[in-house]
Parts: C-alpha cells; sequence; structure tokens
C-alpha cells in the first residue's frame, strides 16, 4: 500500500513572545488591574501608579510653555516695531540684532517648553502600566501600596499563547535529507508548501495537534551536530502552555509502495533483521530484510522480501529454520489512521490491535 514516513523528535512548547512587564516611571502601585493567571488583551491596564506628582509636574510645564509662547509674541512685536525704527534710523543696527536674538531664543524657548510638556505628557501616561501584547499574564509580583522602581521592579509577565511555537533539534543527517527533498519539490514546482507536522502530548495516544514547519537555525552546532528548528501549532483553546514537552513527527518522504508485515515477526540476528518464511515443501527458511518505520501497527519492509513471500507472523518461539510445517494462512491489514483533531484539544481513540489466530502452528501471510 502507499504510505509516507514520518521522522520522529521531543521538543517543547515556547511562547511566540514572552515580556517581563517593568514601570517606565517610579511611583507607589495603586491598584492591580488582572486576576493571576488571566488571560489579557493588548493594551489593558494591569497596574496603575499614583500618578498625581507627574500631573503636577504636567502642569507645571503647561505654564512654562504658555510663558514661552507669550515671551515669542511679544518678541516678534519688538522685532515688528524694531524693522520700522531701523528703516527710519530711530535705533541703531546693533540694538535691531538685538532684538532679532532676543526673538530666536524666545522661539528656541518655546521648542524646549513643549518638548517638556511632551515629556512630562508620557510620564503621566505611563502611569497605566498597560499589556504590550495579547497572552496569558503570571501572578502580580508587587502588592498595591509598594514602592516601584523604573526599568527596575519586575510586576509580571506575560506570555502570548495562540499560536505557540514547538522547537526541537534534529541531526546534520536528517536536515540534509529535508534539504534534499525541498531542492527536489524546488525543481519540480516553483512554490514550495510548509512542511507538516503533528505533534502528540504525554497523556495522548495519538497525534492530536497539527502544525507547520516554520524556522530552522543559520548553523548546526559544532558540539553537538544538531541543528535548532520550530513548528507554529494553532492553539485556539489556550490548551497548550509554554514549557510543555511533546512528541512531534514530521512528513519524512513523499508517498511510495511499502511492505507492511507485524513487528513481532522481525528478529535480530547478530547484526541483522531477520524473518522466516515459508519455502519450498513448507520448511522454513531465514532471510534478512531492512526494515523502515512503524506505520499504523506494522513495520515497513524496504528490501528482503517481496509481496509474494509468505512471512510468519506468530508461534515464533516455536518456529525456527528447517522446520517443515502445517501453516495457518492469515491476511495482515493495519489498523486504522490515528484521527488527528487540528482544534480541540484532549483524547482520541488508541490504535485497536488485531487479536492473533489461536492456534499453535505458525501463521503466515
Amino acid at each position: 500500500m502507499n504510505i509516507v514516513d514520518w521522522d520522529d523528535y521531543q521538543g517543547q512548547f515556547i511562547a511566540v513572545d514572552s515580556v517581563d512587564i517593568r514601570p517606565r516611571v517610579s511611583g507607589y502601585l495603586l491598584s492591580v488591574g488582572f486576576k493571576d493567571g488571566d488571560m489579557v488583551r493588548k493594551g489593558q491596564v494591569l497596574f496603575l501608579i499614583d500618578p498625581r506628582p507627574y500631573e503636577a509636574a504636567l502642569g507645571q510645564a503647561k505654564g512654562v510653555e504658555a510663558h514661552d509662547e507669550a515671551a515669542v509674541l511679544n518678541a516678534q512685536q519688538q522685532l515688528v516695531r524694531g524693522r520700522t525704527l531701523v528703516a527710519a534710523h530711530a535705533i541703531s543696527q546693533q540694538a535691531f540684532e538685538i532684538l532679532e536674538a532676543t526673538e530666536r531664543q524666545a522661539a528656541a524657548d518655546l521648542v524646549t517648553a513643549k518638548a517638556n510638556v511632551q515629556a512630562q505628557a508620557l510620564n503621566v501616561e505611563w502611569t497605566r502600566v498597560t499589556a504590550p501584547l495579547a497572552g496569558r499574564v503570571s501572578d502580580r509580583r508587587v502588592a498595591p501600596g509598594n514602592l516601584v522602581t523604573q526599568d527596575t521592579t519586575v510586576l509580571t509577565n506575560i506570555t502570548s499563547i495562540n499560536p505557540i511555537w514547538f522547537q526541537f533539534t534534529g541531526s546534520e543527517a536528517l536536515y540534509l535529507k529535508y534539504q534534499r527533498m525541498a531542492q527536489d519539490g524546488a525543481r519540480h514546482s516553483s512554490r514550495v508548501a510548509p512542511t507538516p507536522v503533528q505533534i502528540q502530548l504525554q497523556d495522548e495516544p495519538g497525534y492530536s495537534w497539527r502544525g507547520r514547519m516554520d524556522f530552522v537555525d543559520n548553523q548546526i552546532d559544532p558540539a553537538s551536530g544538531v541543528i535548532r528548528q520550530r513548528a507554529v501549532i494553532e492553539n485556539p483553546d489556550n490548551f497548550l502552555t509554554p514549557g510543555m514537552f511533546g512528541h512531534l513527527r514530521l512528513l519524512g518522504s513523499g508517498a511510495y509502495a511499502a511492505l507492511l508485515i507485524p513487528d513481532a515477526a522481525i528478529s535480530s540476528d547478530l547484526n541483522q533483521r531477520v524473518v522466516l518464511i515459508l519455502g519450498p515443501n513448507s520448511v522454513l527458511r531465514e532471510k534478512a530484510v531492512t526494515v523502515g518505520p512503524l506505520f499504523r501497527g506494522l513495520r515497513v519492509v524496504r528490501s528482503g522480501v517481496g509481496p509474494d513471500d509468505l512471512v510468519v507472523v506468530d508461534t515464533l518461539v516455536r518456529a525456527r529454520p528447517g522446520l517443515k510445517i502445517t501453516p495457518n494462512r492469515t491476511t495482515i491489514t493495519p489498523g486504522p489512521e490515528v484521527p488527528v483533531n487540528p482544534s480541540a484539544p484532549g483524547y482520541i481513540n488508541p490504535v485497536p490491535t488485531a487479536a492473533s489466530p489461536a492456534a499453535d502452528a505458525p501463521t503466515v501471510r
């Protein structure tokens, strides 16, 4: 039957964004605007710092701005009169230049005053500590009434939840394999689709989460020979949490025809894998095989046996090469494919296993 290979990895969920919330102004904390562990939206007020000292400073800055605006207006009027007087030779050129300098100085003072008003307005705005992103907030680290210090005190932490990243590492050999697949896909198509992944949590019997590859690091770690990779997973119900571990399988091949037999039918002989097949005159003989991954409860056999060979799949304890048997024939079928639920968390039914025939004689396919 036609199957595809999946490569297995272990990894951990991490947040796309994680931010430690610190105040941008110092002051006494008045209130907290969330419950520990809440989901918060971007822009939501999380903490309120006493704004009164900063509001007073803003009022003072606005007063200086108004004073400088009046000084500019007066300097401009003096300069207009000065032009008339200097034209009539009623004042000296030096006195007129002093009027020009006074007007320019007043204008510069007004620019400084306006900038100070903006700075003080920012301080007032920053007394309301808001969420820079949507996600799940941790617990509050400071209670109301405490003094918090600008850019120093950690008030809480926010991590984004949806979508979420799954980070894992892969060997250099597998990295080369995917690079070859990507090159081959680029030669046959102008657009290469993102590589799909499936993820299984520790308490799930199947792969309940779907995602896609979105990042491969720019270098292989020379110490360990692995490269860091990442997949992005949709998490609409906020079930997945940063720090969780899981098993990921990554699409490792295109569809190809494969021969499948029960994993129990394969044994080891020194450094090779072997199976027992039914030879002429119903005599068992041993044959070396090259095996691949498991697929729906059965093992892929890449080479060594063909579709016409009869393989012993049961009562292997009694079976041995050279033994003449009277076989009971059976048909091996893969178990049903484990459903993948991309949106709803929870358990999915495990793959059922077919019961072996209750017979003493070896069962062959």
